[in-house]
């Protein structure tokens, strides 16, 4: 049975008709400060903390809840007897339910300007103490932390008369993590000040997955936010496996190096096996489709612009296993639905700031993301690029970055023509990507994720017709590669920024 309950709230969301109805329950209400205030302005009859303690609240609203009277209350085992005379003997009241959130302080961590005087002064004390007071005690004491459960909690009162076990453990396990995120906030926040950080990690699991890349792996995903792939909201299709989300965002990430023109990006196993941009979004998928036909079967599709229906009209036409874009039309939605195994996501732009985190045996590796960068570009040959080759370098600049090092780009104008990825030399990144090419790649330019460590590479790119050259420069042979470039009339421009992916 409830039949006292502590209120003391930062956030006043619904606090009004809830405590209304614990009233009406017939349940003595007990608070402090400005929840009282807003409860005695409401008519709701409220006995002050101070009342129960005989200590008035002092030292600037610092000390209230921290006392025996309150803090027994809470913690007293209803079935020890010694806990029950304890109470007895020194006139502890026994408090059933606890309804307390926090004081703000991660809204005013979220200023980077804030002082660290604010920043101490809005650390909540007492309230986390009786979140985990009453949290401990479970058993005998429901906790709520959340304006979202109450209504639940009124409703399972009215039917009960109290809180059944299993609420009293939900709620229980739900105020041991927001006080370990509250912890988790404050440190953060104050390691800022001297430039001292951890990497602390608590995401909440999403939904589990069938299986991790391969079946015998177990996998789930884990998500906070509601923007890109994690985010996204899946509006038909199977359920979407690890490798499905893997490649979902490597389709993504390329993707959003793409704004002024409609775009497509066709991924397999990661690496783009199709990109272009065009003046619409059906000639940019049609165009990235030719590239590769073949490694496009059984891919993934990201788009920049939202999808319409002739786009959805040739997509229809191949096996797919997943789409991302960040919208569709109705009647783009009515045409892929007639594929019903087809995974349609639609897909919020996601935070640039967020950091890659990647693990190794026994810890983990975070960094930055490797963002658009603008391009610093400098002509190294005795030949500047044509204004035809520029669009192609450009292009091929931004594409080449989302293949796995080594990496080669054959490009066109707005297109990827083929590309060698993730071999253990250069040179047979540049021979792989001109043995996969389904287009002529006479008059195409090449990008280099990283720098051509001889002129072999450059060299082979000639042989087949490739004009032009962007590269991070930067080895010690760059004089020879120059040269070579020079020989063979080629253009080349030195980017200064590697993009090694592995």
């Amino acid at each position: 049975m409830i039949a006292r309950a502590l209120l003391s709230v930062t956030n006043k969301t619904g606090l009004v008709d809830f405590a209304r109805s614990l009233h009406e329950l017939g349940v003595e209400l007990v608070s402090t400060g400005g929840t009282a205030q807003a409860l005695a302005t409401a008519g709701i009859p409220v006995r002050d903390v101070s009342d129960v303690t005989g200590f008035p609240e002092m030292m600037d609203g610092r000390l209230k809840t921290i006392h025996p009277k309150i803090a027994g209350g809470m913690l007293a085992r209803r079935d020890q007897p010694s806990h029950l005379a304890a109470m007895q003997e020194h006139g502890i009241p026994a408090i059933d339910l606890v309804v307390v959130n926090l004081y703000d302080f991660e809204g005013v961590a979220a200023d980077a300007g804030a002082t660290i005087e604010r920043l101490i002064e809005n650390i909540d004390i007492g309230g986390p103490t009786m979140i985990r007071a009453a949290a401990k005690n479970y058993e005998s004491v429901g906790v709520v932390t959340s304006p979202e459960d109450y209504p639940r909690v009124i409703a399972a009162l009215r039917e009960h008369g109290s809180l059944p076990a299993t609420l009293r453990w939900e709620l229980a396990r739900k105020a041991f993590a927001r006080t370990a995120a509250y912890d988790r906030a404050i440190s953060a926040r104050l390691a800022v000040i001297d430039h001292e950080t951890s990497l602390d990690l608590l995401v909440p699991k999403a939904f589990d997955l069938r299986y991790g890349e391969n079946p015998h792996q177990s996998a789930a995903l884990y998500s906070t936010r509601q923007t890109g792939i994690a985010g996204a909201a899946q509006l038909q299709g199977k359920e979407l496996s690890y490798n499905n989300l893997v490649d979902l965002d490597a389709a993504w990430q390329l993707i959003l190096e793409f704004t002024e023109l409609p775009a497509c990006a066709i991924i397999k196993h990661t690496n783009p096996c199709g990109c272009a941009e065009a003046a619409t979004l059906a000639e940019a998928y049609s165009r990235a489709l030719e590239a590769d036909p073949v490694s496009a079967f059984g891919g993934v599709l990201a788009f920049n612009r939202p999808l319409d229906a002739a786009t959805a009209t040739e997509v229809a036409k191949l096996f797919t296993e997943a789409i991302a874009a960040p919208g569709y039309s109705d009647e783009a939605l009515a045409i892929l639905g007639a594929k019903k195994n087809l995974r349609v996501l639609r897909v919020a732009s996601s935070n640039s700031d967020e950091p890659v985190v990647k693990s190794i045996s026994g810890g983990y590796l975070v960094q930055t993301a490797d963002r658009p960068r603008l391009l610093e570009a400098r002509v190294v040959t005795d030949r500047e690029p044509t204004p035809e080759e520029w669009h192609a370098l450009r292009f091929g600049w931004k594409v080449v970055k989302h293949l796995k090092s080594n990496a080669i780009l054959y490009a066109r104008p707005g297109q990827a023509i083929s590309a060698g990825a993730g071999q253990m030399s250069r040179v047979d990144s540049v021979k792989v990507g001109a043995m996969k090419s389904h287009l002529p790649l006479a008059g195409a330019v090449i990008a280099s994720d990283a720098f051509f460590p001889f002129p072999d590479g450059l060299e082979e790119a000639a042989k087949h017709g490739i004009t032009a050259a962007i590269q991070p420069g930067g080895s010690v042979k760059d004089p020879e590669v120059i040269a070579t470039a020079n020989r063979l009339g080629l253009a080349m421009v030195f980017t200064g920024v590697r993009h090694f992916r592995h």
